[in-house]
């Protein structure tokens, strides 16, 4: 059984999200969990307010949500009539970083599904705010879907590394579980000018490749260049269906993250976007 939470702000992106999810895990059985997180909604405009105003406010809103919730979790059975899939829908009055973790310990969730921007996000940018956030303090995979793009199974799956970093063996077995679900190939993309590797890379390597017994895993070296290009390069070059990275200490990825945008870079990736957290659970 898996579990998989999905937030949501009842935004096309986020209903957008939903519909990757269900497609994905189509023939799975699955416990879906859909959480919306209020306190910014209700913080931002009324902070200056009155206790009572405050309150007033706090519990429309959550009433609201409530609502909303129950109409999404309403359409989707409606719609989807699968019997391998259970729906379960929450309010949190924290912030979705918060309300995420908290869930995440209580469900052990396997894998965070959600879009790249929510309804406020700039159309110019690749993730929102929420998602970079998500991104960076969240202690699960997350997913994270581009508003439309088509949904495809993940023959195809991209995972750039450069073995420096040791990898934690549940996050590789969500990825070898869905290698082995759509028989897809995974293409361990080094960029590197030097074939050869220090023990440590050759141990980190070996153990990647022991815990993806079901993919169909190749290694793939490319000279040094802009890393962000090289991977952008590699996905338009070979029609990746999903780009897989790991936040680490250290990592490119975190790198990235706490640049003020990751489109500063380059990574802008028009694919789903897992990011695997390398971080105590």
């Amino acid at each position: 059984m898996k579990h998989i939470l999905i937030p949501t702000d009842f935004s096309s992106n986020a209903n957008h999200a939903i519909s990757y999810a269900l497609q994905l895990f189509k023939y799975e059985r699955t416990n879906f969990y859909f959480i919306h997180a209020y306190a910014d909604e209700v913080y931002g405009p009324f902070h200056n307010e009155n206790n009572d105003a405050f309150e007033d406010e706090k519990q429309a809103i959550e009433k609201s949500s409530e609502n909303e919730l129950s109409k999404l979790v309403k359409e989707i059975k409606e719609r989807t009539q699968n019997p391998k899939h259970h729906y379960e829908a929450i309010t949190s009055f924290e912030s979705l970083v918060d309300a995420v973790n908290n869930f995440v310990n209580i469900k052990n969730i396997d894998l965070m599904i959600m879009g790249t921007k929510g309804k406020t996000a700039n159309s110019k940018i690749t993730f929102g705010s929420n998602t970079i956030q998500v991104f960076k303090y969240v202690k699960c995979p997350v997913l994270a879907i581009p508003d439309g793009y088509e949904y495809s199974q993940p023959k195809k799956i991209l995972f750039p590394s450069d073995y420096m970093l040791p990898y934690k063996r549940r996050e590789l077995q969500l990825l070898d579980t869905l290698a082995a679900q759509f028989k897809a190939q995974i293409f361990s993309l080094y960029i590197s000018d030097f074939e050869d590797l220090s023990l440590r890379q050759s141990d980190n390597k070996k153990f990647l490749k022991e815990s993806l017994p079901n993919a169909k895993l190749s290694f793939v070296i490319k000279p040094v260049e802009n890393r962000a290009k090289a991977i952008m390069t590699y996905i338009k070059d070979n029609d990746i269906d999903l780009l897989v990275m790991v936040n680490s200490r250290h990592s490119f990825l975190e790198d990235m993250l706490y640049r003020s945008t990751i489109d500063e870079i380059g990574l802008t990736p028009t694919v789903p976007f897992l990011v695997m957290q390398n971080l105590p659970r």
